[in-house]
């Protein structure tokens, strides 16, 4: 397999070998099968926590990499087309290049365009297979198991593609799903047929409080200013769900229950669920790096 672009390319298979050498990254930090590789990083969507952690992992897998954030002071802005960028890059004997983009359906053109692995770091409101991946890793560390699990997801599910890749993932794995949203910020109808196709029940719900004591994960999202056209439409909805410590206190929470969180986080989880013990999403940012580490070792290495 050649590039990481969308979560429906990748088999259950493929995503545990995954799991299982990022598990081998996190015990061991000194570990690296990459040493003196090449690896490109655009970023021309803003990024703290993918680009951060995807930045780490290629440094402390003494790889050398080239870095470009946005795309101001770029051959970009001169109109300079993504093939001849590719081009030029593969010519520097680079293995891999990570995009982020806004624009949704990139990485499959860019794929084509080179020997390279392209690894899609977030393509718009698309897909985020990175993202999922070591989101499926905090949950097998939290539950033990990744297999026959209640899954919440909460906030914008229209635009989250955080959530899209996820869902897909989890599909592998016997799922029950609910997504929790406003009515304008609903789960997009190609991930409900994709969840009907492999037969994975799921719920829509408009409240927390109708599914919380039922569920092993609730997987929080921010709901995102930049992504509504019509700013009076974000305020309507911008604090739509809120958690806190003491709005958990009132429910019979499951032994096991863990909040993520793909972050960054505005007002929808305070501070105060940092304390508690079900507040997992700073270990789930941190699992990034581990999680990243694997994918450049196995697409690098073409072992998956």
């Amino acid at each position: 397999m050649k590039d990481l672009i969308s979560m429906r390319d990748l088999s259950k298979k493929q995503i545990l070998k995954i799991l299982e050498v990022a598990k081998e990254y996190k015990i061991d930090p000194y570990l690296t099968r990459i040493d003196r590789e090449g690896i490109i990083l655009l970023f021309l969507e803003p990024s703290t926590r993918t680009s951060g952690s995807f930045i780490a992992a290629a440094k402390q897998c003494g790889a050398w990499t080239i870095e470009i954030s946005g795309q101001e002071g770029t051959s970009f802005v001169k109109g300079e087309s993504i093939a001849d960028t590719l081009k030029m890059y593969s010519g520097y004997r680079a293995k891999v290049v990570v995009i982020r983009t806004k624009i949704e359906g990139f990485h499959r053109s860019a794929a084509a365009q080179t020997t390279m692995s392209i690894i899609n770091a977030g393509d718009g409101a698309n897909q985020h297979p990175s993202q999922t991946l070591l989101d499926l890793f905090s949950i097998q560390e939290t539950q033990e198991r990744l297999s026959d699990l209640k899954i919440a997801f909460v906030g914008d599910l229209k635009f989250g593609r955080t959530v899209k890749s996820l869902s897909m993932g989890l599909a592998h794995f016997n799922p029950e799903l609910f997504f929790v949203s406003p009515d304008s910020l609903k789960i997009t109808n190609n991930v409900k047929f994709y969840l009907k196709e492999k037969k994975i029940p799921f719920s829509e719900h408009s409240k927390m409080e109708e599914i919380i004591e039922e569920v092993n994960i609730l997987y929080m999202t921010r709901i995102q200013k930049e992504r509504f056209p019509d700013p009076e439409d974000y305020h309507k909805v911008k604090d739509a769900f809120r958690l806190t410590a003491e709005y958990l206190k009132q429910f019979s929470l499951k032994k096991n229950f863990k909040i993520l969180h793909p972050l960054p986080r505005i007002n929808e989880i305070d501070t105060s669920v940092d304390t508690t013990p079900y507040a997992h999403y700073f270990e789930q940012a941190e699992n990034g790096l581990h999680t990243r580490k694997a994918i450049y070792d196995l697409f690098i290495n073409r072992e998956i």
